[in-house]
C-alpha cells in the first residue's frame, strides 16, 4: 500500500512585528483585553513590497531543502490561500517557475483557514492513487491586506505568514487519514464584504479595501462543535484512542478554542503546539507554521502521532492524522 509521508517542512514570517501595545495607539483596545480574549501578544505583518507569494516562495524553498528534494522532482504544487497575489493566474502558477518546478499541475485552493488541510487532503489522494510521487503543499496568507484597522474585533486577530511541506510516496505509513467538510449555512459567520461578480461598492467604507466580517461568539461555538466531531471521526477511522496522540497541532485562531480542543482530547497543553501568542491568526498558514516550528525545535520526532485540525470561513473544517 502506498502512503504519503512528510519529508520536509518550512515556514516564513514577515520581519515586521506589531504588538498589542502598538495597536493600543491606533484603536480602543488594550494588551490585557486582547490577551484575555484571544491569547495573542503580537503578530507579523507584511510590508508593502511583500505578498502572499513572497512568503510562500521562501516557505516552499525551505521545505524542499529540508526534504532534500530537487524542485525538478515535484509532481504537483498546491497552495491553500484566501489572499492570492492576483485573481488569476493562481499564486501557485506565479511561483512555479520561480521555484524551478517542472510543468506540473499548480493550483490554489480557497477554503479560508482550512486551506492547508484541504490542500494536504488533495495531495495525499494524488499520491495514494499513484498520480504523483512528490507533492509540494503550502498554506500562505496576507490577511493584513484585508483587515480593517478601525475594527478591533478583527484587527487584533489576523496576521500574515506561510508554511509548507513536501509529501513523498512511501511504503511506511505517514498520513493515516485526512478529512474535510463544509457547511455553507454558516457562511455569514465569517466572511468578506465583496467579490468579483458581486462588485466592489462596499469597499468604499474601508479605504477602498475588502474587509473581514466576523460574528465571534457564534464562530467560537460552531468551531468547537465541528472540530470535536472531526476529531472523533478521524480517530474512529483509524481505530485509535485519544491517548494514542502525541501532539495536537491546531489552527491558531483563538487560545480559548485551542484549550477547549486540548480538554476534549484529554491532552496536557504541553503536547499542544501553540504559536498564536506570537503569530496571531495566519489562516491557512497557521497549521504548517506551527508544524514547522515544532519540527525544527525538536519537539516533534519521527514516529510521533500528530493530529492536525482547522476550521475557517465557509464554514469549512478539516483534519489529518499523521505518523511523523
Amino acid at each position: 500500500m502506498v502512503y504519503s509521508r512528510i519529508t520536509g517542512t518550512g515556514s516564513q514570517l514577515p520581519a515586521k512585528t506589531v504588538t498589542n501595545h502598538d495597536l493600543e495607539k491606533i484603536m480602543d483596545t488594550s494588551d490585557q483585553w486582547i490577551q484575555e480574549r484571544t491569547g495573542i501578544c503580537e503578530r507579523r505583518i507584511v510590508e508593502d513590497d511583500e505578498t502572499t507569494g513572497t512568503l510562500a516562495e521562501q516557505a516552499c524553498r525551505k521545505a524542499m531543502e529540508a526534504a532534500q528534494v530537487d524542485p525538478s522532482e515535484i509532481d504537483l504544487f498546491i497552495i491553500g490561500t484566501t489572499t492570492p497575489d492576483l485573481i488569476f493566474p493562481s499564486t501557485a502558477c506565479l511561483l512555479q517557475k520561480k521555484l524551478g518546478l517542472p510543468d506540473c499541475g499548480a493550483m490554489d485552493v480557497n477554503a479560508a483557514c482550512s486551506g492547508f488541510l484541504y490542500a494536504l487532503n488533495i495531495a495525499d489522494k494524488y499520491i495514494r492513487c499513484g498520480d504523483a510521487k512528490k507533492v509540494l503543499v503550502c498554506g500562505a496568507e496576507t490577511l493584513s491586506k484585508i483587515t480593517n484597522w478601525n475594527k478591533r474585533e478583527t484587527a487584533v486577530l489576523f496576521a500574515d505568514g506561510a508554511g509548507a511541506v513536501v509529501l513523498e510516496a512511501s511504503e511506511d505509513p505517514g498520513i493515516l487519514s485526512s478529512h474535510i467538510h463544509a457547511n455553507g449555512d454558516y457562511a455569514d459567520l465569517l466572511t468578506t464584504n465583496v467579490g468579483v461578480s458581486r462588485g466592489w461598492d462596499a469597499m468604499e467604507e474601508n479605504d477602498g479595501k475588502p474587509e473581514i466580517m466576523m460574528r465571534g461568539n457564534e464562530v467560537f461555538k460552531v468551531a468547537v462543535r465541528t472540530l470535536g466531531r472531526i476529531v472523533e471521526e478521524t480517530l474512529g477511522a483509524n481505530n485509535l484512542k485519544k491517548s494514542d496522540l502525541t501532539w495536537l497541532i491546531p489552527h491558531q485562531a483563538n487560545l480559548r478554542i485551542i484549550s477547549a480542543m486540548a480538554k476534549m482530547l484529554d491532552m496536557n497543553m504541553d503536547h499542544v503546539v501553540v504559536t498564536i501568542d506570537r503569530h496571531g491568526n495566519t489562516s491557512a498558514g497557521s497549521v504548517p507554521l506551527a508544524l514547522d516550528e515544532a519540527v525544527r525545535d525538536g519537539r516533534i520526532q519521527r514516529g510521533d502521532l500528530l493530529m492536525l485540525e482547522a476550521f475557517g470561513g465557509g464554514f469549512t473544517w478539516g483534519s489529518a492524522l499523521i505518523r511523523y
